[in-house]
């Protein structure tokens, strides 16, 4: 038995009927249950606990769909922040701050972040696709677009 090739099976006859779509289609008049995931950091590959913690959520999401909920699987990514300028400074041999402002430029910079979260984040998406983890991987959130920084500023809004 070559399990490599039959999960390979599985995933193509999945693709090939639509089972995603299908699945979602036929509990749209279920009630609603929304799931935004709690997005990893687009800094590389994924690694054991990233596929365990995905795993587990589309378990979940999976139990809550056979028990007919219409399902929001909202993908997300974290594609800013220290994880990420941190790997980018490595690829970049940059020693210091201060390099960044002076030989880069911070917009240069903020650039190659861009670059470098998006690249992953297709390597990533691509990955749990292999899994075989089931979410709305063509419309995720990413933390660095303006509207979703935006929400975020208006959410601390209201609650203060």
């Amino acid at each position: 038995m070559n399990i490599k090739k039959i999960e390979k099976e599985v995933q193509e006859e999945w693709i090939k009927n639509q089972v995603y779509s299908k699945t979602n289609q036929l509990r749209e008049e279920g009630p609603k249950y929304s799931f935004l995931d709690g997005p990893p950091y687009c800094s590389g590959k994924i690694h054991l606990g990233t596929a365990w913690n995905k795993i587990i959520k589309d378990t979940y999401l999976r139990f809550k769909s056979m028990k007919g909920y219409s399902l929001r699987r909202q993908a997300g990514w974290d594609t800013h922040g220290l994880p990420i300028e941190h790997k980018v400074e490595q690829l970049l041999n940059i020693k210091n701050k201060q390099q960044i402002e002076e030989d880069i430029g911070i917009a240069n910079f903020v650039s190659k972040c861009k670059e470098f979260a998006l690249k992953n984040k297709d390597a990533m998406t691509s990955q749990f696709e292999d899994l075989g983890v089931w979410m709305d991987w063509d419309n995720p959130y990413v933390t660095f677009d303006p509207k979703y920084m935006e929400s975020c500023w208006w959410t601390l809004k209201k609650s203060t």
